[in-house]
């Protein structure tokens, strides 16, 4: 059995005892040492060596985006971040996401959180997870930070497919791992792109919409939280609410978003598999299916469904940059794929199948 050691970084005493005590619980999880802010933890993490860190953001002397932004670029480790539910918190969650931590755990009620135990047994398997996370494409991809730092990518060495007079549209699922590689991708594709873009990205109420943000002020496309009865454009790309399915059904001559709150499918709302599922409906529109990192195999029955029914090509993401190559892994072993490219490609790769753009 593997043995997880890990460091627990939070400013408050009272986090640091409780977290260790319901971590060292597991049989597999050895707490080697805490820290009570963000240069705490650098030096402990050169002392110590653990495999994992779960991190506070809102530390004094150095706060954890700024640890966390240090780690990465120094000695890269798993990290899971402890956030609050607040609008704050979701914004520098997501900056920590794209900043490499490869999870996190909201904390039920605030900074202080005495009913910490809810998310206790999530806590233990996203630390868990994380040991097993894949930093190497962490490592290699560098990201614009601020707003207006787009470049194109050029499409001229790519054999673009034939374009045809139907309508596309891009169907993307991901999980653990997903807001640094949404944000590879879709900061890469042109303004222009002729297909609105529709994504489920696990994550919780509250998130998505700073994720939609974020987002958004990096790339040339629009990218929004979608809304319920929303009329789905071209070069938009429509991120589903957490805690709600979003779907896509056709009216006359345009695409309009549902949101509902149906029981979660296999544990996940929003799930891939329910967006992708009613893309496969859209039978006037040739569909573009991506499925990049994450846990699990969620979308990959969407996906057959997708391609029962035609006119779809499918992309995943290779193992050599996906965090978590759980949910590429199942669509690819369900010969489902029809190519499979590291994350810097995925964009070129989109476009190919779009047809005659950007050339």
């Amino acid at each position: 059995m593997k043995h997880i050691k890990v460091l627990v970084v939070d400013d408050s005493a009272f986090m640091r005892k409780v977290i260790t005590d319901f971590l060292s619980e597991h049989p597999q999880i050895e707490v080697v040492g805490t820290a009570r802010n963000g240069k705490d933890a650098l030096e402990k993490i050169s002392l110590l060596r653990p495999t994992v860190v779960t991190m506070d953001v809102e530390m004094p002397v150095m706060n954890g985006l700024e640890a966390l932004k240090t780690i990465m670029e120094t000695n890269p480790l798993p990290v899971v971040i402890l956030s609050s539910t607040t609008k704050e918190g979701a914004e520098n969650t997501i900056l920590a996401m794209q900043y490499g931590a490869v999870d996190f755990v909201t904390k039920p009620s605030g900074n202080i959180s005495l009913d910490l135990y809810k998310v206790k047994e999530q806590l233990i398997e996203k630390v868990i997870l994380a040991s097993c996370a894949n930093l190497h494409g962490i490592k290699k991809q560098k990201f614009p930070q601020t707003t207006g730092s787009y470049r194109p990518v050029s499409y001229s060495r790519i054999e673009v497919q034939p374009s045809t007079k139907r309508k596309k549209i891009v169907c993307i699922g991901t999980s653990t791992g997903g807001p640094r590689a949404l944000q590879q991708v879709l900061t890469h594709l042109p303004k222009q792109i002729a297909a609105p873009i529709v994504i489920v990205q696990h994550m919780p109420k509250g998130f998505t919409k700073s994720l939609a943000q974020r987002l958004d002020s990096l790339c040339q496309i629009s990218v929004k939280e979608v809304e319920h009865q929303e009329e789905l454009k071209e070069g938009t790309a429509y991120i589903a609410p957490g805690g709600a399915h979003f779907t896509v059904i056709s009216s006359r001559r345009s695409l309009i978003a549902h949101l509902d709150y149906s029981p979660p499918r296999n544990g996940h709302r929003p799930s891939v598999d329910v967006l992708f599922e009613s893309v496969s409906e859209l039978q006037e529109y040739e569909k573009i299916a991506v499925i990049m990192t994450g846990m699990g195999a969620d979308g990959t029955a969407g996906l057959k469904m997708l391609k029962e029914r035609g006119l779809t090509k499918a992309i995943a993401e290779s193992e050599e940059t996906a965090v978590v190559f759980g949910m590429p892994k199942a669509a690819i072993a369900a010969q489902l794929v029809d190519d499979v490219v590291p994350l810097e490609q995925m964009a070129e790769t989109i476009m190919k199948y779009i047809g005659g753009q950007g050339v």
